[in-house]
């Protein structure tokens, strides 16, 4: 597996479908701050997008799709003159999976939905991206995601067998193409390990730790990967991640025991040294500096909640 690819598995990435918006005239319907990420496409019309704590509303064309991933309130609109109404009132009257605005001439279609993720994806992946990732009708993503939702729309509307499952998946696909639209556009200005992918010699340091975490790499290694030499490998690495690859190693492998310790399988030791550690209290001392709690105290937690 990539890096991207284990993170969203470690994160349990879900998609979660919801009731497909028509709409026509003017209308405008305002959402509370989604749970997990947002996202919706439109399959037909001219809408605007206002998110809180976003200056200018974004105009959102048939073909193009956008995320939110952040909790912030939001609201699609007709014009900048129609008055909102909140969305429960919109989706408390949704039939056959569609509910309905405005004046009912249905030139507007928006498909969309949400994703959520485990307790660690706030950390591992939504704090390195933007509030707002627009995704613009015409790109080579866009063309994908059209596709995709295409083959949604068949689905939920067909009901063949596994029909909710499939289009899911579907959903999830559409995520990672979103992803890797905002690394090949915004690699320059972002950080953090999402960042890291899109820079040749980071990313096979990171591959190489994602491959075998539990190695006691050092950084002549990992720049060995890259074919670079080291202070290279520590500079760049340090740059794009914002901190150093052994920093960034502990940090993974401890997600990697978080995961364990949810599943609860396993001794502490056992965990420890399956992640790369050479025992239990060493594990110890790198969880609580990143978590602020023991392994023992975390997955009580999980146990209880």
């Amino acid at each position: 597996m990539d890096p991207l690819e284990d993170v969203l598995a470690l994160l349990d990435t879900r998609s979660h479908l919801s009731s497909s918006l028509m709409a026509g005239g003017q209308w405008a319907i305002r959402f509370d701050a989604p749970s997990g990420v947002k996202f919706n496409a439109v399959r037909r019309g001219f809408c605007y997008l206002e998110v809180e704590g976003i200056g200018e509303p974004i105009a959102l064309e048939a073909g193009d799709c956008y995320l939110l991933t952040q909790p912030r309130r939001f609201t699609l609109r007709s014009d900048p003159e129609a008055v909102a109404v909140d969305a429960e009132h919109i989706y408390a009257a949704t039939e056959n999976g569609i509910a309905r605005a405005g004046d009912g001439d249905d030139s507007v279609l928006l498909v969309g939905g949400r994703f959520s993720f485990g307790d660690r994806a706030r950390t591992l992946l939504l704090e390195s991206l933007p509030p707002v990732i627009h995704v613009p009708a015409g790109t080579p993503q866009a063309e994908t995601l059209q596709w995709a939702l295409a083959q949604i729309d068949q689905e939920l509307r067909r009901k063949p067998m596994a029909s909710t499952l499939v289009a899911e998946h579907l959903a999830v696909v559409m995520l990672i193409h979103i992803l890797r639209l905002h690394l090949a556009r915004e690699s320059n200005a972002a950080s953090g390990w999402l960042a890291g992918l899109a820079d040749p010699v980071v990313a096979a340091a990171l591959t190489s730790m994602h491959h075998r975490p539990e190695h006691p790499w050092t950084v002549a290694e990992l720049a060995r990967a890259g074919a670079v030499s080291r202070s290279t490998l520590a500079a760049r690495f340090k740059d794009t991640v914002g901190r150093g690859p052994l920093d960034y190693l502990a940090r993974w492998r401890v997600e990697l025991a978080s995961r364990q310790l949810r599943q609860g399988t396993g001794t502490i030791s056992a965990i420890a040294r399956a992640v790369g550690y050479s025992s239990e209290s060493a594990l110890s001392t790198a969880f609580k500096r990143v978590t602020g709690t023991s392994p023992r105290d975390y997955r009580n937690a999980c146990q209880t909640s």
